[in-house]
């Protein structure tokens, strides 16, 4: 049998390391996860999705779809036009979408198409539909890419912070192989790597960041372009997972900041209080 290797940052959440990850023995443990999110399902939320588009149509997005986008790259300009709101050129952010309403089923999602059908894109066309999303206001953003421009550091160091003062969360996949991408490495987003248990209810808060949170992300059965489903793995469906749940415990607590939100999660997190 094929030994699974999980995605880069993701080592902190394998089964030998998780009994390192500690026990924090704070006053937030008393928050539990019916008081985080209980009863709720992202109601009233919206959730920006950048990637390469979202097939609106498909089942697992449940017709909750209301808004696609897509970045065009001038010579000067990045514009952000109206998209097909049935196009996902690839099928991830299709996969992302449908993880995210699996846990969120009432929340908007906004599709913001910066990729291409070979599932890379341009740097500048992610900034700027990054921008958008955090101009439009949406609750919060799920980012399952990166970039690894060391010129654009800089910009998404920006917008990491116009984001978290605008209490705009980011929710960023760490990076699938070794070496530095951004904004995942930024303290104001929430960095996602993936863990080896087949459960979206569990996740796992990292002591000792880059990444913070592991959630789900190996062997994942997931939504596909073209109504379709496949099984996948990589950081990229784990960083969804954290961010339906984020959609949810904001769906009844509406107005958290993201440094509340960080701790909410870490509250309840399976490894936040002695078993």
């Amino acid at each position: 049998m094929t030994e699974q290797i999980l995605p880069a940052w993701s080592e902190p959440f394998t089964a030998e390391r998780r009994l390192t990850l500690g026990r924090q023995d704070v006053p937030i443990a008393s928050i539990d996860r019916d008081m985080a999110f209980g009863g709720a399902d992202g109601s009233g939320m919206t959730v920006a999705i950048i990637d390469s588009g979202v097939e609106g149509n498909h089942p697992a997005v449940g017709g909750k779809l209301v808004r696609s986008v897509r970045v065009d790259l001038g010579p000067d300009s990045a514009d952000v036009v109206d998209d097909d709101p049935t196009t996902d050129v690839v099928g991830h952010g299709t996969a992302c979408a449908g993880i995210i309403h699996s846990l969120a089923p009432a929340a908007d999602l906004v599709s913001i198409r910066v990729l291409g059908p070979d599932n890379r894109g341009k740097g500048a066309a992610f900034a700027a539909g990054l921008e958008w999303a955090i101009q439009q206001g949406a609750s919060v953003v799920n980012l399952s890419l990166s970039s690894k421009s060391d010129s654009l550091f800089g910009t998404f160091h920006e917008l990491a912070d116009m984001a978290y003062f605008a209490n705009v969360l980011l929710v960023s996949a760490a990076n699938n192989v070794p070496g530095p991408s951004y904004p995942s490495l930024f303290a104001a987003v929430v960095s996602v790597a993936s863990h080896d248990i087949a459960d979206p209810w569990t996740w796992f808060y990292n002591p000792s960041p880059p990444v913070e949170f592991g959630a789900y992300g190996l062997d994942v059965n997931v939504a596909w372009r073209d109504g379709g489903r496949v099984v996948a793995t990589g950081n990229s469906f784990a960083a969804p997972h954290i961010t339906g749940l984020i959609a949810r415990i904001l769906g009844k607590h509406p107005g958290l900041t993201p440094f509340q939100l960080k701790t909410v999660l870490h509250a309840v997190a399976d490894n936040a209080v002695p078993p």
